[in-house]
């Protein structure tokens, strides 16, 4: 089969489209025909050595959806979705014409999404989930202000939030998410991420001086200051990445005294079958037009897989990027 590989730590130019043995069923294990997978932001980083436990020679990709080759015959022909902080790392990932899984790592697609819509809801939805509802726990009734709002992860959240009935979503960017996004029609406040900004008096203003009772920063290091001075009074921030620098200063003081908490979230915790339970979980929401897919801003064949790396890497586009094998 043909498939996208890196044998060497750098940008999209360490990449080739090579020939490699077909995968096998067996021993746990399915074989899955990729009809599409997305790239992400951490696939970039990935073949760029910025991300840890990497075994070379490797296949990237964590996002994928496609049809069921070989496995139990109960799933065979099933569509079916996943990501995984495994795949692309110490497993081959998505961005090959097929995909080996274990068995338990089998979720099926939401109908109503076509193979690369469904490509692009992995990452994103699995780590918004797993921030918002499991590590903070987000409740109706809650106001949430999402740091990073018109990217990915961010749009995730923003519709996990409308869906558990949060009182109030403000979202926090550099620039306001795209009208046609399902985050500009969610989100009931929008606040720049400038420098002529105050970011946090102005969330704090838009709740009656009170806060956010859960910040989720998609965005991380840069935003870490004003995120952590946006908490209400036992707000809860949700921090998946750092940008721009890892380390910050925070008034100690203060953040005990509103007895705040930092909730670190790695999705990369989360193997190939811990992501598809997640995926089992959200994907009734798809179904019933709860949650929509990000936006592609442009599909390429794995031909052009490089490219497709290119794109994300110099931020060409704004939205998804989609191969297609």
């Amino acid at each position: 089969m043909r498939a996208l590989r890196f044998e060497r730590f750098g940008g999209p130019e360490v990449l080739s489209v090579t020939e490699v043995v077909d995968p096998v069923a067996g021993d746990g294990l399915a074989v899955v025909a990729v009809r599409a997978g997305s790239v992400n932001a951490s696939d970039v980083k990935n073949i760029a050595g910025a991300m840890e436990g990497t075994v070379l020679p490797r296949v990237p990709g964590r996002d994928f959806a496609g049809v069921v080759l070989e496995g139990p015959g109960e799933w065979l022909g099933a569509e079916v979705w996943g990501t995984g902080g495994d795949l692309g790392f110490t497993l081959d990932g998505s961005h090959a014409e097929r995909l080996a899984l274990p068995v338990s790592a089998l979720a099926r697609k939401p109908e109503t999404l076509d193979f690369a819509e469904a490509a692009t809801v992995g990452v994103n939805f699995v780590v918004g989930w797993l921030g918002a509802i499991e590590a903070a726990a987000l409740t109706a009734g809650e106001t949430v202000a999402v740091f990073g709002v018109s990217g990915g992860v961010g749009t995730a959240v923003a519709q996990i939030a409308r869906a558990v009935g949060a009182h109030r979503v403000l979202g926090v960017d550099r620039h306001a998410p795209a009208d046609s996004t399902s985050a500009a029609e969610i989100i009931d406040e929008f606040v720049p991420f400038d420098a002529d900004t105050d970011v946090a008096a102005e969330i704090r203003r838009i709740t009656g001086g009170r806060g956010a009772d859960v910040v989720y920063d998609a965005v991380g290091g840069v935003t870490t200051s004003s995120a952590v001075a946006s908490l209400a009074h036992r707000g809860r921030l949700v921090v998946i990445s750092a940008v721009g620098t890892s380390t910050v200063e925070i008034d100690l003081t203060d953040f005990y005294h509103r007895e705040a908490r930092m909730l670190g979230v790695d999705s990369r915790k989360l193997d190939v079958t811990a992501s598809a339970e997640r995926l089992k979980r959200i994907s009734p929401l798809f179904e019933r037009g709860e949650f929509t897919p990000l936006p592609i801003a442009r599909t390429f064949d794995l031909g052009h897989g490089p490219d497709a790396y290119d794109a994300v890497a110099q931020r060409k586009v704004r939205g998804r990027v989609v191969i297609q094998p």
